[in-house]
């Protein structure tokens, strides 16, 4: 009986002396170091409530219990309980999981399995990382103490300030402060939301780099983009490779669109297409500012104006091409054409150095490489290629509407009474005395009122009507092209106008009406040097299916007429001066006139007339100035 005792007594003692060793407050020695481990691989215990070792043939078992902490480097583990496998040196812990590494880095979870001897951590259950800025969480994180890298495989969010990001896929590089996003990328802010598969995220300086098809929506407005950067704090981006913009009114595209929230500008350099889809009308240019705030587009370098009709298409290029809105009641403000001639350079902020990668996966941690999802995810993960095709992809919603070959025509709206000096001023500003009303019958239109402003070296060109001049002003308030310093027309390769200035009268984007004021001529190629001849002070023209069908000459009337019988041999020419003409014509020629007033007229024998006699004043024949085609205005 008193060996029982005895024996109780010293079991009893030993059990006591085992609880103080596990007490960090009165801790004993740890076991010595197992010198097989690798170096820095060695676990600490700072302290456990309870402490039980496991010790058989096959098994080397630590069990931890109450207020565990664990220390490995620079390294601190915290938990309600572990488990700590002495001969694979993995530890299994549960309950309120925390590692901190380095006072920098912070990890939480309820279950950890961590293999000491690779410094790999995987944690389950509320599992979140935080460096004191960025928090990722997920069903299951993976950090790596040696690159300190945090993953996760099925799903994670990362929230950045007013940003969270959510996808399948997430690498987060701790020192890079970068952030690899895969599959079902969205990005949620305030101001917009942000989709895509693939997506490099930088939480220090808050840039997006772009590399897959990547749409961003912020309510008015939809850009796509397949390269480039988006600062998300500033509301900067520098997008390339044929990136889109989209809003209710029309695209914007170009080989690199730059864009600023602070100013409210988009730069648009290469290629650019802008195309407004409410008037059918494109502007090609190779660089434009577009300035949303107000609702305005400069378009330089070899811009060109689309409009489109189902039987005819107009042209019109030039050096500058400017282009506005105008509120009903205001009046017509001409822009300084001086002050618009000096484009500002393209915007160049400070560049963003962005990853070079050929394919997504190469970023992956070496010790996921050997993961059995590795398999799947390279075999689904977006390749480089692929990711720089979203010039195709963005843009096929509107590749139909923005075919050039798809463009319209023009009609009459009525003529409203135009001041004579409403013309286009070279270097000062002008206030135009034409008066913008709303139309009683539009009384509840929304449209906005837009103008287009052309000018230097004006060029023209349609099926029914080519043209040049110096300025050229447009606005769909009153549907009328105005031609300004010197401008021409023509309706066929033998039939040339030209006046002070020039009134194109349109309906449904087709031209019904010309007016020509102030030296107006009419001329007509007739014969080798000869031409018929009509001047006045306004010249009224109509137009019917794509061809002059009746003019109207009003005030000083002048005209030099050839005739010719029926086998096409002239017999006369005559010399006509009256106040008001009519003229009538077939297939875009002369073929009658019909003096209003009574007539002045001088009639000579063809064989007799005199030559030097038979040019009116301010005569100009300037055919070779002529577009012969789009194509010439699009070089």
């Amino acid at each position: 009986m008193r060996a029982i005792i005895k024996y109780g007594l010293l079991l009893a003692m030993y059990c006591i002396a085992g609880t103080l060793t596990a007490n960090a407050q009165q801790a004993a020695a740890p076991p010595a170091a197992d010198t097989t481990k690798p170096k820095g691989t060695m676990i600490d215990i700072k302290h456990a409530d309870v402490l039980y070792d496991i010790t058989t043939d096959t098994l080397a078992v630590r069990k931890l219990i109450g207020n565990v902490k664990l220390v490995q480097g620079n390294t601190t583990f915290y938990s309600d309980s572990a488990i700590q496998n002495l001969r694979t040196n993995h530890i299994d812990a549960y309950g309120k999981i925390h590692i901190n590494q380095a006072d920098s880095i912070n990890i939480y979870g309820d279950v950890l399995n961590y293999d000491a001897s690779t410094r790999i951590a995987t944690l389950t259950g509320n599992a979140r990382l935080t460096d004191g800025k960025v928090t990722i969480s997920g069903p299951e994180l993976i950090y790596d103490m040696n690159a300190k890298i945090g993953s996760y495989l099925k799903t994670g969010k990362l929230v950045n300030g007013k940003s969270t990001l959510t996808s399948d896929e997430g690498f987060y590089y701790v020192d890079m402060k970068e952030m690899h996003f895969q599959r079902n990328v969205v990005l949620i802010d305030p101001d917009y939301t942000l989709t895509t598969d693939a997506l490099l995220y930088n939480t220090e300086t808050k840039i997006a780099n772009i590399i897959a098809p990547t749409t961003i929506n912020e309510g008015k407005r939809i850009m796509y983009a397949t390269s480039g950067y988006y600062d998300t704090d500033k509301g900067y981006a520098n997008f390339t490779n044929r990136p889109l913009i989209e809003d209710s009114t029309g695209t914007l595209t170009a080989d690199q669109l730059e864009m600023d929230k602070v100013n409210g500008k988009a730069y648009a350099t290469g290629n650019m297409v802008y195309r407004d889809t409410v008037r059918h009308m494109s502007l090609l240019a190779n660089y434009g500012i577009l300035d949303q705030k107000y609702k305005t587009l400069l378009a330089t370098q070899k811009p060109l104006l689309i409009m489109e009709s189902e039987k005819d298409t107009f042209y019109m290029a030039s050096d500058t091409l400017f282009t506005g809105v105008i509120k009903p009641g205001d009046s017509l403000s001409i822009p300084s054409v001086q002050g618009l001639k000096r484009v500002p350079p393209p915007l160049r902020l400070t560049p963003v150095k962005i990853r070079e990668i050929s394919t997504f996966i190469d970023n992956v941690p070496e010790y996921l490489k050997k993961d059995e999802v590795l398999a799947r995810q390279r075999k689904d993960s977006i390749t480089g290629t692929k990711m720089m095709m979203m010039a195709d992809t963005a843009l096929a919603k509107t590749k139909a509407r923005e075919n050039a070959n798809a463009v319209s025509n023009m009609k009459i709206a009525p003529m409203k009474p135009v001041m004579p000096q409403d013309s286009l001023p070279g270097i000062k500003h002008y206030e135009d005395s034409i008066k913008l009303i709303k139309p009683k019958n539009k009384a509840d239109d929304t449209t906005e009122i837009r103008y287009i402003l052309a000018y230097h070296n004006v060029r023209m060109f349609s099926d029914s009507l080519q043209g040049v001049a110096d300025s050229v002003y447009y606005s769909t308030s009153d549907s009328i092209f105005r031609f300004y310093r010197n401008p021409i027309v023509w309706t066929s390769r033998s039939t040339q106008m030209y006046g002070d200035t020039i009134y194109a009268y349109t309906k449904n984007q087709t031209v019904d009406k010309l007016v020509m004021r102030q030296q107006a001529f009419i001329i007509n190629e007739t014969g080798k040097d000869l031409f018929n001849q009509i001047k006045g002070n306004t010249i009224t023209g109509y137009v019917v299916n794509k061809q002059l069908d009746w003019m109207f000459v009003d005030g000083n009337a002048e005209t030099i007429m050839y005739a010719a019988d029926n086998a096409g041999a002239f017999m006369n020419v005559s010399h006509t001066l009256s106040a008001t003409i009519s003229l009538y014509f077939k297939d875009n020629e002369i073929y009658k006139a019909k003096f209003i007033t009574q007539p002045e007229t001088t009639v000579y024998p063809f064989t007799q007339r005199p030559v030097e006699e038979l040019k009116l004043e301010h005569f100009k024949w300037e055919i070779n100035r002529r577009p012969k085609s789009k194509f010439e205005l699009m070089q």
